[in-house]
């Protein structure tokens, strides 16, 4: 069974595992290399962890995170999903819908109307309305309405 747990500055070692874990896995997916995270140490984890009003998640199997997704503010505008991953062994079992769920909830307590995708435009990932989340995610560049999730 897979359980999420939304992540604080003192779980910035599993935060950076996954994410150090995702941009190695599928490099097309994300904005930043795998060469850009090495740096900077423990505060730098940290520091994003503590984004004022940020939300991270991460998907834990068996005790492994095997996905994660971040929630940050909108700068004047919707907050936007970030950094989503699911690792191979996880995808196919609706995990990456759970962790979007989730940045979705985030979005609506915190009086969202909308929330936007952030996506590289490299990436191969085509963005989806998920059963889950009736809505949540829109195509890159622009928001969509966002409503409680069903599951």
């Amino acid at each position: 069974m897979v359980d999420l747990r939304v992540v604080t500055r003192d779980d910035w070692p599993l935060w950076r595992d996954v994410r150090r874990a995702a941009p190695a896995e599928a490099p097309h997916a994300f904005t930043s290399r795998l060469a850009d995270w090495p740096r900077g140490g423990e505060e730098r984890w940290r520091a994003r962890l503590e984004t004022p009003g940020a939300h991270h998640v991460v998907a834990l199997l068996d005790g492994r995170a095997v996905g994660m997704a971040g929630g940050l503010p909108g700068d004047g505008g919707p907050p936007e999903l970030r950094s989503v991953w699911v690792s191979p062994e996880a995808r196919g079992h609706g995990v990456g819908d759970r962790l979007i769920a989730a940045v979705g909830t985030w979005a609506l307590r915190a009086g969202a109307t909308a929330l936007r995708l952030a996506v590289s435009r490299y990436s191969r990932a085509t963005p989806r309305r998920s059963p889950s989340t009736s809505g949540t995610v829109s195509s890159p560049r622009r928001s969509r309405g966002i409503s409680s999730p069903t599951a």
